[in-house]
C-alpha cells in the first residue's frame, strides 16, 4: 500500500494506492502540530504503508512528515523535488519556484490526458499551469475562491461568514445570494477569460482540466469542454512514484 500525501496551504489530502486510488481524507493544514499529534490523527491510514510519496508546498511540514514516517513506519518518504524523476520538464525563469503540487498535476496530465493542457488548480490560490509537450511553460496565479471570500468578509463589517451555493441568477435579491453570485460567477468567468487568453496568446486549443478543493463550488458553471478531476495531484503522485521505484 502506497500512501499519497498532498500538503497544501489550507488542507492536507491523503489516500492509499494499491492498484487504484482509494478513499481520500482531508485535514486542515496546521504547521503547529507535532509529529506525535499528526501520527495520532493519521495512524489508521498509515498502518499498512509500504511506501509514502509527498507533494508539499508547506516547508514547515516537510520535516514533520519525514520524521513521522521514519519514526513510526521506518519508511523514508519520497518528496516531489530535485532528484526525483517526474517526467515533467520546467522551462521558467526559476524552476524551483514551481510548486510540487503543480509538478504532480502536470505528471498526471501527461500520463492520462496527453501532452498539451491547461491545468487549473483551485486551492488557497487559483493557478493556471500551461503544459506543452511534457513541459511546464509557465503559470498564472490569482487569489483563490475561498481566500477571496474570507478577505471580503474579514474586511467588511456588516458581512458574516457563509457557505458557497450557486444562485440560479447572476442578479440576486438577498445578501448571501448576492455574495455567492459575485464570487462564484465572477471566479468562473475569470477562469474562462484567462483560459481563452492563454489559447489566443499561444495559438493552441488546449485541453482544460480543473482540480482542487474549491472546484466543486463552480462545477455547474462550466460546460463539458472543461474536465474536472478531483484526484489529479494524487494521480500524479502515483505516476511519479512508479517512475522512481
Amino acid at each position: 500500500m502506497i500512501v499519497l500525501v498532498d500538503i497544501g496551504n489550507s488542507n492536507i489530502v491523503l489516500s492509499m494506492y494499491d492498484g487504484k486510488i482509494n478513499e481520500t481524507y482531508r485535514y486542515k493544514t496546521d504547521p503547529s502540530k507535532s509529529i506525535d499529534e499528526y501520527y495520532i490523527i493519521l495512524k489508521d491510514i498509515l498502518k499498512n504503508a509500504k511506501g509514502i510519496i509527498i507533494s508539499s508546498v508547506v516547508p514547515e511540514l516537510n520535516v514533520i512528515f519525514k520524521n513521522l514516517s521514519i519514526k513510526y513506519l521506518n519508511i523514508e518518504p519520497m518528496f516531489i523535488g530535485p532528484g526525483v524523476k517526474t517526467g515533467v520538464k520546467i522551462i521558467v525563469d526559476n524552476p524551483k519556484e514551481v510548486g510540487a503540487d503543480l509538478v504532480s498535476s502536470a505528471a498526471a496530465v501527461i500520463s492520462e490526458y496527453g501532452e498539451n493542457a491547461i491545468v487549473i488548480d483551485m486551492g488557497t490560490a487559483t493557478t493556471f499551469t500551461l503544459i506543452e509537450k511534457k513541459v511546464i511553460k509557465g503559470v498564472s496565479i490569482t487569489a483563490g475562491l475561498v481566500t477571496s471570500r474570507d478577505a471580503l468578509v474579514g474586511r467588511t463589517s456588516q458581512l458574516s461568514q457563509f457557505e458557497f451555493k450557486t444562485p440560479s441568477k447572476v442578479i440576486a435579491t438577498n445578501t448571501i445570494d448576492c455574495l455567492n453570485s459575485g464570487l462564484l460567477y465572477g471566479h468562473a468567468f475569470m477562469i474562462k477569460g484567462i483560459v481563452e487568453e492563454i489559447k489566443k496568446q499561444h495559438n493552441n486549443d488546449y485541453q482544460v482540466i480543473i482540480t482542487g478543493g474549491a472546484s466543486r463550488f463552480v462545477r455547474d458553471l462550466f460546460d463539458k469542454s472543461y474536465l474536472f478531476d478531483d484526484l489529479l495531484i494524487l494521480k500524479g503522485l502515483v505516476s511519479i512514484y512508479k517512475k522512481n521505484s
